[in-house]
């Protein structure tokens, strides 16, 4: 099997939180989805709470702590991201859109990105769609045609929560079928192309 970098983020504010709850639900279908296509997916997770002090002082400084720098490289060097939100008042809330922030807009151009969000209500369903999509696409991201959200009464073994698995079934099985169109992402090492010394000699003596 192919193995695949999956970074999973997730900006819920609470612990339990229903954020946490949807990205992982969804980064299982994935994995399950990818063994199917030959990939094997190594999911990574990020709380955006987790580092949100870092974020505050990453903005008004324009330095990245260690940490933060850690995952923004993890986001920049995956394979396929799975982005997950509460929605705030018919948006992604402010903490999701500060640690998209500090990526920059080169950094995704033509990352796979499934998109995921929850609410108090079914009504905020259309933010994925007039407010998550175009930020990605300003990013020039290939995000994949499904959108997952969930309400509260897409839980709990009613006909709304089959709905639910099924939506993050076929989101699954589109982000690893647009994974599977890429080759896999390679770390490049800095020393790599150091010449060794005879290689050196040879080269100054022409």
């Amino acid at each position: 099997m192919s193995a695949r970098s999956l970074v999973v983020i997730t900006a819920g504010v609470r612990q339990p939180s229903s954020t946490r709850l949807l990205s992982e639900q969804i980064a299982a279908a994935v994995s399950r989805k990818g063994a199917e296509d030959g990939l094997n997916f190594e999911a990574q997770f990020i709380e955006v709470r987790d580092v949100a002090h870092d974020l505050v002082n990453h903005l008004l400084t324009g330095f990245p702590s260690r940490g933060l720098e850690e995952h923004l490289e993890r986001v920049t060097k995956a394979d396929a991201l799975i982005v997950v939100t509460p929605i705030f008042t018919g948006s992604f809330s402010g903490l999701f859109k500060m640690f998209f922030d500090v990526i920059g807009p080169e950094q995704l151009v033509d990352m796979p990105v499934l998109l995921g969000a929850t609410g108090g209500t079914a009504r905020h369903s259309l933010a994925l769609e007039h407010a998550m999509r175009p930020m990605f696409a300003y990013m020039r991201a290939t995000t994949v045609p499904t959108s997952i959200y969930a309400a509260p009464e897409d839980w709990g073994g009613t006909s709304a929560s089959t709905s639910l698995s099924s939506r993050i079934e076929r989101g699954a099985k589109e982000l690893s079928l647009e994974v599977s169109r890429r080759p896999p992402k390679k770390s490049v090492d800095p020393y790599g192309d150091v010449m060794n010394f005879d290689q050196l000699v040879r080269s100054m003596n022409g």
